[in-house]
């Protein structure tokens, strides 16, 4: 099932970077859950997070994208990422180490409010998990928050923002 801002931001990433294997959920316009793992074991009690897109580069998983359409409270954004932080590999039919991964956490803001308070709080939430990169043992090392609706990335600023953010990390 495609949720239209997953698919739109999905089709965004694929067609930026066709010279990378770019892995979607179903959400996302893919095929297969994109899940990620504390070892090398695939197993219910190893399994950690089932993220929205990732992407590898030279065999490794070097991008996360989690896009965020409903849960928009602090916890579930911390939570979000502390998952993926405290995992190390992706694992499909073979298995992918985490190594010096890009977060992207992008938060659907269609439905908010013209004013809302909650944008400041995003921006906060940002600093704050900025602030603690690296985490020990945590195969992150950069994290960015996007926020925006479905026009802001199909033309707008914020597609070319992610683009740049992505080609940065992956050819910087």
């Amino acid at each position: 099932m495609t949720h239209d801002f997953h698919g739109i931001i999905g089709d965004i990433i694929t067609a930026a970077f066709p010279e990378f294997e770019v892995v979607r959920d179903p959400a996302c316009g893919g095929d297969t859950l994109v899940s990620l793992f504390c070892s090398r074991e695939k197993s219910r009690i190893t399994k950690y997070a089932d993220v929205d897109i990732a992407i590898l580069k030279d065999g490794k998983l070097r991008v996360i994208v989690e896009i965020e359409e409903s849960g928009k409270n602090p916890a579930h954004i911390f939570g979000k990422f502390f998952v993926s932080a405290l995992s190390a590999y992706f694992i499909k039919d073979y298995v992918v180490e985490l190594d010096s991964v890009l977060f992207v956490q992008i938060i659907d803001t269609s439905k908010l409010k013209a004013k809302s308070l909650k944008l400041k709080r995003f921006e906060s939430i940002e600093r704050s998990i900025q602030a603690v990169i690296p985490l020990k043992n945590s195969k992150i090392t950069r994290y960015k928050l996007l926020c925006g609706n479905i026009e802001d990335f199909e033309s707008g600023d914020m597609r070319e923002e992610l683009i740049a953010l992505i080609e940065n990390h992956l050819l910087g």
